[in-house]
């Protein structure tokens, strides 16, 4: 026995199939539309084994265990039970033809009733269009689009967020008047037709991901505005299925639905996350917010999955978690992910489980540092070119191929740092720290400086902070080209330094944030940016500062830059308790690092947050409020409130407070001959 949404159905197609054959279709029992009691479900499925009965005694990769695998795994992964099992049923006549014309629908019923020769003898017909048929195909078609147009109207009634289609077969190719391409009713679109007809959702947008053009959702909504359709596929000048120029890039639409449909036409097999994210975030994205559906529908075919042999891509469940998770911000969060291809059991299965953990909130795993290839970003360009004529949050420009003026082109980030660099080194004889590992060299080169004299120096203060700010004044707010002679760049460093400097103290200078690298070794590529300027710290601290002769050393965190600062002294706590004589934190809105209390020696570092810190932070910080307890807001140290929310303008008001600080605490006692200890 197999299970069905927690129901045990026979698993012999044949035997399904025959039933099926010989009960007449007007006498079938129809499933009613059973509104689903509010609970606490959020997201619902459906399945049935009995869409099992189309099925090719010679083989075929549109088989039937596509749908068994993807439903075992969510259930061995236990997602099954945090799911509302919803009833599927038989697509209506009446909501067929809404797409569909009636001798189309005609002619999927009739396939029921062929005898064994009448399907021999047209066998061919039949390859022809890329089709199998038996006498379970009938029911299964029709199961197949009934479950979609459930799992979209339980969720377009608001009984459900979010719900997936675990359908066979599949149906984006299936035009309003033919059958297709492993496909016999268009349930995707079927599904958009009865929601707009049978509830308040009027704008839907179709996202289709299979790694062939959905041509028979696009027909069915060509000239149709209220329906964005959205398709990223292999194209190759037309040369892969479905073939001919209707999935191309100036494939846009007609008559009052012109500029409603958008195709991404890979010109090459081997796609993969890097530029699939790519076209997500250059147009796709930009398109769908602006177009602000109602809800969102994903054509989910896996068949461009890595592993699958049909498709020759490589998208990861990673990748494909990623752009549920974009498309989820769409449609206050209501989404219908209905499944198409997909036909390699591991790859389909795998991709799937990785949506469903999205649909019910959890976060995609995270991706390693990626680049687009040149095939993609020339083809998002052309895509973007053409869009433009039609959305306006779409900007050519931004998706222009860098590789065409790679040679002569240099970051904004690179100009940033050498001209810190150069300032640093001329104004103060400042020189670069050089990085242990290529990693770091790589991630971290020319934004790690010191003074000459950090190693004789008795005072050694450590500020980590971010990049300066670019102010741009733009021309022009349509398209936000920028003023260069009326713009500028603020370095938060800049007073700062100077003040160093004039007191005679030592400075380590350390812009912790790291820019993407592709050389990042494969144990480090997932970790958080966080934890890397935390390790680069206590590489610093082990090989530069603690090899210093500094007597008295300063921590001065700005932003971002005052978590590391506190981790670095949770890591190294012990002898930095002997030479910190101050810790002081401009922060902005972002909540105070604390120190962990299961570190070693962490009441050291307690006792230095309570006697030797100073907090910087703005008047309307939630540490401020009067909510909070003063036990809460002593273990902090001293706070000062400013009545500044730019976290820029902050350090320079707070400059005064901070030299006070600083002066007071190295005229003060040893830390360790303290007496109120904690």
């Amino acid at each position: 026995m197999d299970v069905d949404g927690g129901r045990p159905l026979p698993t012999k197609p044949q035997k399904v199939a025959q039933i099926a054959a010989d009960r007449p279709l007007s006498r079938r029992p129809r499933a009613q539309s059973i509104p689903l009691n509010p609970d606490n479900y959020a997201v619902g499925y459906v399945y049935s084994s009995e869409m099992m009965s189309h099925f090719s005694p010679h083989g075929h990769p549109e088989q039937p265990a596509r749908i068994q695998e993807i439903w075992l795994t969510l259930a061995r992964d236990k997602l099954t039970e945090q799911m509302k099992w919803i009833p599927i049923r038989e697509v209506r006549k009446e909501e067929a033809l809404l797409v569909h014309s009636e001798d189309h629908w005609n002619k999927v019923v009739a396939i029921q009733y062929m005898k064994e020769q009448e399907r021999a003898d047209s066998e061919e017909y039949y390859e022809q269009m890329s089709l199998y048929v038996m006498t379970g195909t009938t029911r299964s078609a029709m199961l197949s689009c009934g479950g979609v147009v459930e799992a979209s109207l339980a969720v377009a009634r608001g009984e459900l967020k979010k719900s997936f289609a675990i359908v066979r077969p599949p149906g984006h190719h299936a035009e309003p008047d033919e059958h297709m391409g492993f496909c016999f009713f268009n349930n995707v679109a079927v599904a958009a037709r009865v929601v707009q007809q049978r509830t308040k959702l009027k704008k839907i947008l179709i996202l289709d991901w299979d790694v062939h053009h959905g041509n028979g959702t696009q027909r069915a909504f060509n000239d149709d505005p209220s329906v964005l359709y959205i398709s990223l596929h292999r194209y190759e000048q037309g040369t892969f299925y479905p073939c001919g120029p209707f999935g191309s890039m100036i494939s846009c639409g007609e008559g009052p639905g012109l500029g409603f449909s958008v195709n991404v036409p890979w010109p090459q097999h081997g796609m993969g996350d890097a530029e699939y994210i790519y076209a997500f975030q250059k147009v796709i994205m930009p398109i769908a917010m602006e177009f602000a559906p109602d809800l969102v529908i994903i054509s989910a075919g896996f068949d461009a999955a890595a592993g699958d042999d049909l498709g020759e891509c490589l998208v990861s469940p990673a990748g494909y978690a990623h752009m549920t998770h974009m498309l989820a911000g769409l449609a206050n969060g209501r989404m219908v992910v209905a499944l198409e291809g997909g036909y390699n059991l591991d790859s389909i299965s795998k991709s799937a489980l990785a949506v469903t953990r999205v649909l019910l909130g959890q976060a995609p795993e995270q991706l390693p540092p990626m680049q687009a290839n040149e095939a993609a970003t020339e083809t998002v360009w052309l895509v973007a070119r053409e869009q433009s004529k039609y959305w306006k949050s779409v900007d050519p420009r931004a998706c222009e191929p860098r590789e065409e003026v790679d040679p002569i082109a240099f970051s904004i980030p690179e100009i940033l740092k050498a001209h810190r660099q150069h300032y640093m080194y001329t104004t103060h004889n400042m020189m670069q720290v050089p990085m242990m590992t290529p990693e770091q060299d790589a991630r971290f080169s020319a934004q790690v400086m010191c003074t000459s004299d950090i190693f004789e120096n008795k005072t050694l203060v450590v500020f980590v902070h971010e990049f300066g700010n670019l102010r741009l004044e733009l021309e022009s707010s349509l398209t936000c080209d920028a003023h260069l002679e009326r713009s500028y760049m603020l370095d938060v460093s800049k007073q700062l330094v100077g003040w160093v400097k004039s007191e005679g103290y030592a400075l380590l200078d350390a812009n912790l944030f790291p820019k993407p690298t592709n050389i990042t070794p494969l144990p480090t590529r997932n970790k958080h940016v966080e934890d890397v300027g935390k390790d680069l710290m206590t590489y610093i601290w082990d090989n530069y500062i603690q090899l210093s002769n500094a007597e008295h050393i300063i921590f001065i965190g700005h932003g971002p830059g005052c978590k590391p600062l506190i981790d670095l002294a949770s890591r190294r706590a012990s002898s930095v308790v002997r030479t910190v004589k101050a810790v002081i934190q401009v922060l902005g809105l972002q909540k105070l690092p604390s120190v962990p209390s299961d570190v070693d020696d962490a009441h050291k570092i307690f006792n230095i947050v309570l006697q030797c810190s100073l907090v910087i932070v703005p008047s309307t910080h939630p540490i401020m409020s009067p909510a909070m307890k003063p036990k809460d807001i002593r273990r902090h140290g001293t706070i000062i409130p400013i009545h500044e929310k730019r976290q820029l303008k902050l350090i320079m008001q707070a400059m005064p407070a901070i030299k006070e600080f600083v002066k007071e605490m190295l005229a003060g006692e040893p830390l360790a001959n303290r007496t109120n200890m904690v």
